[in-house]
């Protein structure tokens, strides 16, 4: 309001300037539609109601045609601002933009944009018929043709594209691109990036991604804020570096399980295997992903992966291990064995000699 008095001084200075300027040549014949107030309006019946309101402009059959308190308002166009009374500061531009308007701060652009708007306020409608339909809801922007034309009393919803929102009369979504967000009609949180969507309240659907492939991208993530993020494994971003040694043992006490998700996560109850959060929480809360109240939601699945790592990586050493053990066994074994066949020759040939060297036996003839 300051900066408004401000300019509306400068201009009190200026026409009081201009007063004591010499008379120059002016435009013939002179302008007309000036009223006092500051109220401008050109056009059959514009501004026709007005009685105390002040620094509005009309132009065009209609345009503000019942105003009679309203400041600060701009209608442009046959029937602009048509019903507005006591409204202010709403600007239209275009056929019947605005037509029906008894709110305040609302900015139309585009013939019949914001047509049936009654007691909504701060809305920005560019294109035609957006925002054709919005009667009480306030905070929406709709640029596009036909973009939130369906809306009736949905608040702070954003759409970009032609028929974006087309349909929707829910609260606080956003849709962008053409089309986009068709299928929402009464949910609300909803996010549509070049994509229909689906009538599901707090999601997010971006078209063209399902099905996407890339050889050396890495995975996206996103935490209990909505911030989209991707993890890093570089040195330079790391700190307090050190082997995970017996860090990854509480993995052996989790239990994987089969399950399905309720109906209405997976209508198609497709069978599932993994782990359950709270389950997990017990063995280590470090392995838990957390929403905004601070319960269990999901399993950090990828920091699952890197003990199973370093678990397999002992269980590796452990039987190479054994194998340089049983192998350098086996090798004593088989020098063991050389050794007693070596020794078994000896005493073969040792008994040999002995066979030979042996006395004859004499013989005695016994008298008769």
């Amino acid at each position: 309001m300051k900066d408004r008095n401000n300019l509306i001084t400068t201009i009190l200075l200026a026409l009081g300037f201009l007063a004591l300027v010499p008379a120059v040549q002016a435009v013939s014949p002179a302008p007309d539609g000036g009223y006092p107030g500051g109220n401008t309006a050109e056009g059959q019946t514009a501004l026709l109601s007005l009685t105390t309101g002040t620094d509005n402009t009309a132009v065009g059959l209609l345009s503000l045609r019942s105003d009679t308190g309203g400041s600060y308002n701009t209608g442009i166009g046959a029937g602009a601002l048509f019903a507005t009374t006591t409204g202010a500061e709403n600007t239209a531009t275009g056929f019947a933009a605005l037509l029906s308007n008894m709110g305040s701060n609302n900015t139309a652009n585009g013939a019949e944009a914001l047509l049936n708007n009654m007691g909504g306020s701060d809305n920005t409608a560019v294109g035609y018929n957006a925002l054709q339909s919005n009667t009480t809801g306030v905070g929406n922007t709709a640029n596009g043709a036909n973009a939130l034309s369906g809306n009736t009393m949905g608040n702070f919803n954003t759409a970009i594209g032609e028929l974006a929102l087309e349909m929707t009369t829910g609260s606080h979504n956003v849709a962008v691109g053409a089309n986009a967000g068709s299928n929402v009609t009464t949910a609300n949180n909803v996010i549509c990036i070049g994509a229909d969507g689906n009538n599901v309240d707090n999601s997010c659907y971006i078209g063209q991604i399902f099905g996407a492939t890339s050889s050396n991208g890495v995975g996206v993530f996103v935490n209990s804020n909505g911030r989209l993020g991707t993890t890093t494994s570089s040195r330079r971003f790391k700190e307090d570096v050190r082997p995970m040694a017996q860090a990854s043992e509480p993995l052996l006490a989790l239990e994987p399980v089969t399950f399905r998700y309720k109906k209405e996560i997976d209508p198609k109850g497709i069978s599932q295997f993994g782990l359950v959060a709270e389950e997990v929480e017990k063995v280590n809360p470090d392995l838990v992903v957390r929403d905004r109240d601070g319960k269990p939601y999901s399993v950090r699945y990828d920091q699952v992966n890197a003990m199973l790592l370093n678990e397999f990586l002992k269980e590796h050493k452990t039987v190479q291990d054994l194998e340089t053990t049983v192998a350098r066994q086996q090798k004593g074994m088989e020098t063991l064995t050389a050794q007693l066949k070596e020794q078994a020759a000896q005493i073969q040939k040792i008994s040999a000699q002995l066979e030979v060297n042996k006395p004859t036996p004499r013989v005695v003839k016994n008298k008769s």
